[in-house]
């Protein structure tokens, strides 16, 4: 038995059926509606999306599709999709797209009651999660209820297969940053940890694949494992710094989800890795390199070449004093370092900038 399981774990597992295929999406959704005794679906799937939706969706009993999703849930779109679900007498949510969308079927979820059944076109990850979140007058608010964690997941490598590369890597990183996270957020122990070293490890090598060739489904499939632990590993060890940090700007400034985490997420690294030794020692195993993780890290984001820049993103630089007191009053008590407003402001404006991640030393506060 280990050190870290002599002392008192609390692990809390939520329950939920998980298919993984490739090319077979269409086939699976219909068999797990009628699995699920559903008669009355409501799709719910951005324009972008729509019809590759409606075809995975071919053999399902459709009342109604529900198309207008927006990034962060804004609160008049929780309650269209409410009043659309009421109007057609809907027994299922079947989503199919990417973190807003599944996000919009939780928003119906969560006053409703209605199962979800979420089908993924990206790497959110929110699909395997019970957090809503909600975003009302440039707030975002978020929670946890076990009403919003869909009933089913089917994954389809396939389905990413014409996801733009930036958008994979974006999305790819939101999902390592589930992973990250988990190593210290407020309810961290060693079952999620370990979840996350894998989801890592399993993003690190296969998201560099997909980069040099967008088509490789292997790569594609790799990604979705990847993203399922991550965010089991999340749902488990709760929200930590980083995405406190994403989902208060992204509600604030409605900037581009995955491309933020994207950003943000080295920055973050940075600031807590010193005063968490033990994340560290997760990062170096899961990108081999227990001498200097970080940089192994940095060495991932140099072969992916993601966004760097918040301000390219379009956050002013003239909002950084605002946005660092919106993100200090969100910092968790559990956070591995105690923040300094001071350290929060550097961080944002070297996210900000794009300028080079570092490690942030620990100072005496």
């Amino acid at each position: 038995m280990t050190a870290a399981l002599l002392s008192p774990v609390v692990y809390e597992s939520w329950g939920q059926r998980v298919v993984f295929g490739s090319g077979t999406a269409r086939d699976d959704v219909a068999a797990e509606v009628a699995g699920l005794g559903a008669t009355r679906v409501l799709l719910i799937a951005a324009e972008r999306e729509r019809a590759l939706a409606e075809d995975v969706c071919k053999d399902v009993p459709v009342v109604a599709t529900f198309s207008a999703v927006r990034p962060h849930v804004p609160a008049d779109v929780a309650q269209a999709v409410r009043a659309a679900a009421r109007e057609h007498d809907a027994d299922l949510l079947l989503s199919v797209g990417g973190g807003s969308t599944t996000g919009t079927a939780k928003a119906a979820a969560l006053t409703t009651g209605l199962p979800i059944l979420a089908v993924p076109t990206t790497y959110a990850g929110s699909e395997a999660t019970p957090v809503w979140g909600l975003t009302e007058e440039g707030h975002k608010r978020t929670g946890v209820d076990p009403k919003v964690l869909p009933r089913v997941v089917v994954y389809d490598a396939t389905l990413m297969l014409s996801l733009p590369t930036r958008l994979s890597v974006t999305s790819g990183l939101n999902a390592l940053a589930h992973c990250v996270d988990a190593w210290w957020a407020p309810r961290h122990n060693p079952i999620s940890s370990a979840l996350a070293v894998e989801g890592v490890r399993s993003l690190a090598s296969s998201l560099p694949r997909i980069v040099a060739d967008g088509q490789d489904v292997g790569a594609r499939r790799d990604i979705l494992f990847g993203t399922y632990l991550g965010a089991v590993a999340f749902a488990g060890a709760g929200s930590g710094l980083h995405h406190k940090v994403c989902h208060v700007l992204g509600g604030a400034y409605d900037l581009e989800h995955a491309a933020l985490h994207s950003v943000v997420l080295p920055h973050v690294v940075g600031l807590n890795l010193p005063a968490a030794p033990d994340a560290a020692r997760h990062l170096g195993a899961a990108l081999d390199d227990a001498t200097d993780p970080f940089d192994a890290l940095l060495d991932l984001y140099s072969t992916l070449d993601p966004p760097r820049s918040l301000r390219d993103l379009g956050l002013a630089e003239q909002e950084l004093d605002r946005a660092t007191e919106l993100v200090m009053a969100q910092v968790p008590d559990t956070n591995p370092r105690r923040v300094t407003r001071a350290e929060m402001r550097e961080v944002l404006g070297r996210a900000c900038r794009g300028d080079t991640p570092v490690l942030v030393p620990l100072t005496d506060v």
